[in-house]
């Protein structure tokens, strides 16, 4: 006999960890089924980096607050280290000091603080940048490195919660309860369908309607640069890109001016995000090229942007290039995530903004809790 399931979730990135997670608190029997032998899409290509400050307003902020203690509670449980907490972000214009003072006005300020260059300096002296006109600290943020603490995540999903996994397997067809997989029938009473970037499989006809694309991002790891950085670190092209920030009044004096001082910056979507590992390497990226089917090849050009700002923003010449790799995205131009029920007994759900670490275990629980009452949030 066909073992049943409460639930079942198709994709084992984080938002399918995430559901499974949420499933499993719920008291249920959680099947999850992916493709791949291991994590191998965006959620171990990403910098590990769970952003909450500039996130956009009200839904995705909330969140990434809740996100964020989630991941602080499974960290611990799991045995994922946390590698840094926190966020500076430097200004180096004085229309980025405006958004920084916008920002501080909004309620999305909560455990953020700005410090002047003499204070930044003080707190780490390796922060060299000679423009430097202000940084904004944020206590909100973690980081851990993403391509061990999905595995180690999944593991011990199965050795805590009893989550069974199916690797290597792809699921042809639906019919609830049935799921039609290439090792065979599964049956589960609810189902759970979190497909990253992949939109021509199940219920394509409805992911048509979202208006998808992908979005395709180059990322470096850089030597150690013989310090220790005080956190995860971002610089003024955040504030023009991040929603939480650039969608301020006070953010359009600074697109501005970015648009006319880094027009090449913002044609292949690049902004600065770096965090350290804990041999003391740098994460570093990264840009954002949108097309429905991504070339898989790097740019060096672009490549050199990201090190333009790296050395604009910290004042010091990037370390060695140790890696290099790319990674792609779900995108839509007009929603940051989505959950939409095909079924009364199934969910889809896509993070269409590259905020899957950052939002991934709140919308996990949306969709558990979507399944289990019946209604439906976007």
């Amino acid at each position: 006999m066909t073992e049943r399931f409460d639930l079942a979730v198709v994709g084992a990135g984080i938002l399918g960890l995430a559901t499974a997670l949420a499933g499993a608190r719920q008291g249920l029997r959680v099947v999850v089924i992916d493709r791949d032998a291991q994590a191998n899409g965006a959620s171990v290509r990403n910098f590990g980096f769970v952003t909450v400050s500039g996130q956009e307003s009200r839904v995705m902020w909330a969140r990434a607050r809740r996100s964020r203690d989630v991941w602080s509670e499974v960290a611990q449980a799991a045995g994922i280290p946390v590698l840094q907490s926190g966020l500076w972000v430097t200004a180096r214009r004085p229309e980025a000091v405006a958004v920084m003072d916008a920002f501080m006005a909004t309620d999305m300020a909560e455990g953020c603080s700005l410090l002047s260059p003499a204070e930044a300096r003080r707190r780490c002296p390796q922060l060299r940048a000679p423009d430097l006109a202000a940084v904004m600290v944020s206590t909100l943020e973690l980081r851990v490195e993403s391509r061990h603490a999905i595995p180690r995540l999944a593991a011990w999903l199965t050795e805590t919660h009893g989550v069974r996994f199916m690797r290597n397997t792809t699921v042809h067809a639906i019919e609830v309860p049935t799921l039609d997989t290439s090792s065979g029938r599964v049956r589960a009473d609810r189902i759970a369908i979190c497909p990253g970037d992949d939109f021509t499989g199940l219920y394509a006809e409805r992911l048509r309607r979202f208006g998808l694309t992908r979005c395709k991002l180059q990322m470096l790891r850089l030597a150690d640069p013989g310090f220790k950085l005080p956190a995860s670190l971002m610089s003024d092209l955040g504030l023009g890109r991040y929603a939480g920030y650039a969608a301020l009044e006070a953010a359009a004096p600074l697109k501005a001016r970015l648009a006319a001082e880094q027009p090449d910056h913002l044609e292949h979507g690049v902004h600065l995000i770096v965090v350290q590992s804990a041999d003391g390497s740098l994460v570093v990226g990264d840009s954002h090229q949108y097309a429905a089917t991504p070339d898989p090849f790097g740019q060096e050009d672009v490549d050199a942007l990201i090190l333009e700002e790296f050395r604009a923003a910290l004042g010091i010449a990037p370390p060695t290039i140790l890696e290099r790799w790319i990674g792609t995205y779900a995108s839509a131009a007009d929603k940051a995530a989505f959950i939409d029920a095909p079924a009364a007994a199934v969910r889809l759900a896509i993070v269409t903004s590259g905020a899957g670490a950052s939002t991934g275990f709140a919308i996990g629980e949306e969709v558990v809790a979507s399944l289990l009452n019946g209604r439906i949030t976007t």
